[in-house]
């Protein structure tokens, strides 16, 4: 079978061999993390080293890393009415920007009467003169904005984010699913009081989320109750092999995060100037800072189902955007909060490269695309 490539790594990415060697060694365990005897321990030492080194990666304390099934449901967990920070009341209602993943744009546990949106510009970066006209206009807001868009890529303005947000008393839950992994990411740094990741977006398993916490903020209510796991924020017995996993995958990603975001980068932009040589192709967001792996470009005419099947079918995997909502056909959400038409936004290819891309895997996907450029376009 001739050999494919994948590049659709801001779906999912291979698992590490680390985090496979990390799973393997925990599924041997037999004790349960809350038990007390020695098995049980043996359990408990996994999570909390994993625990431990997500902390330390962003910046956070182990204390305040609370481990979930996903990264939905770590979002959901983090967008919670009732929170409040060290000097501030509760949060009553939510502000979301207009490029957000689906699991935030449902808004957790807000009414939906209590959700606003934020607008963004052309280029997909968060109107930060519009956050602050919302921010006026009502009681003090938990404010989510992402670090990288999952689509384009774009990076959005946090760190200037959480200074209006807080300075109009309220809070700033980012979700960093796609950014850990691929750029720096602290969260003290940055000025966050609730971060989102996800295992699998960074060479760990699938089924393995996390949400941490900046110290001082309170109010979290749990969305699954039950047992006092995750000092009773999360019930429900933890995924060792998983939370294992995730924290070897971790570790792997920061010690090999510099040189892999320079080469893919290099090979980003050699993808992308190939792209534009057929069909007159459109880079979106290509004037903004982005993630150094994310391409989303469209050409005039192009059907993203149609081009998605035509590179699979040239032994190429490339996504139509989210891989939440790839199974929909619809225009993305992303492309419409920026202001492109529907025909665009429905039209939109995303390729996204990982650390074990190779310049051959680029030469094969430009060489599916000049097909399916001189094809599904003629005329």
């Amino acid at each position: 079978m001739p050999t494919r490539v994948y590049l659709d790594w801001n779906a999912t990415t291979p698992l590490r061999p680390e985090a496979r060697a990390a799973m393997l060694a925990a599924w041997e365990l037999i004790g349960n993390p809350s038990s007390v005897h020695a098995e049980g321990r043996e359990a408990r030492r996994l999570v909390e080293d994993a625990r431990a080194a997500l902390a330390a990666a962003v910046g956070g304390l182990p204390r305040n890393v609370v481990f979930t099934s996903a990264g939905t449901e770590a979002n959901a967990l983090a967008l919670s009415p009732g929170l409040r920070g060290p000097a501030g009341g509760p949060v009553e209602r939510l502000l979301v920007s207009a490029v957000e993943h689906a699991s935030v744009l449902s808004g957790g546990r807000f009414p939906a009467e209590k959700i606003g949106h934020i607008g963004v510009t052309r280029a997909g970066v968060v109107d930060l003169d519009h956050l602050k006209t919302q921010l006026m206009d009502g009681p003090s807001a938990l404010v989510s904005i992402m670090a990288a868009n999952n689509e384009t890529g774009a990076l959005q303005p946090v760190a200037e984010a959480a200074q209006i947000v807080h300075e109009a008393g309220g809070l700033l839950h980012i979700d960093a699913i796609q950014a850990l992994g691929k750029m720096p990411f602290n969260i003290n740094a940055i000025g966050a009081d609730l971060a989102t990741f996800s295992a699998h977006k960074i060479g760990g398993p699938k089924g393995v989320g996390a949400l941490v916490v900046a110290e001082g903020i309170a109010g979290l209510e749990p969305v699954l109750r039950g047992g006092g796991q995750e000092l009773s924020r999360r019930a429900g017995t933890e995924n060792v092999a998983g939370i294992a996993g995730f924290g070897a995958a971790v570790k792997a990603a920061l010690q090999a995060l510099p040189e892999d975001a320079e080469r893919m980068a290099t090979l980003r932009d050699r993808l992308e100037n190939g792209i534009r040589t057929i069909a007159g192709a459109t880079i979106f967001s290509d004037d903004v800072a982005r993630l150094s792996n994310t391409t989303l470009f469209t050409a005039r005419g192009l059907k993203a189902e149609t081009a998605v099947i035509g590179f699979d079918l040239e032994g190429v995997a490339v996504s139509s955007g989210s891989a939440c909502s790839s199974g929909k056909v619809q225009p993305s959400h992303v492309l419409s909060a920026m202001g492109y038409d529907p025909a665009v936004a429905q039209g939109a290819v995303r390729l996204s490269l990982g650390w074990s891309t190779e310049p051959e895997d680029i030469n094969k996907a430009l060489e599916a695309w000049r097909k399916l450029g001189n094809t599904l376009l003629r005329g």
